[in-house]
């Protein structure tokens, strides 16, 4: 259920009700009973279960650029040495 919250346009008093979409908005202010207004306020977000965390959908195999090198090609050469070319494959295979 909602939560909103509501200011008087009299005494200035602030106070929330947990209603219901269908239930009518409150018209006066418990203190003194004056007019109030739906006040327009930040919503409560509360994020659970998994994926919510960028560690939960990152890619193991895909390292970030680190801010020393900017992602230069230093990293990428080492990536290039560390796979063995198709033709490697091939002579291994036949091996």
């Amino acid at each position: 259920m909602p939560l909103y919250e509501y200011e008087c346009k009299k005494c200035h008093h602030r106070f929330e009700r947990i209603q219901k979409f269908s239930d009518p908005h409150v018209k006066s202010c418990p203190n003194c009973a004056g007019p109030v207004q739906l006040v327009i306020s930040a919503p409560a977000v509360q994020f659970k279960g998994s994926g919510w965390y960028v560690t939960d959908y990152a890619k193991k195999s895909s390292a970030p650029a680190s801010p020393t090198n900017g992602g230069s090609s230093e990293t990428t050469e080492k990536k290039e040495e560390a796979k063995p070319t198709t033709e490697a494959k091939k002579s291994e295979k036949k091996k």
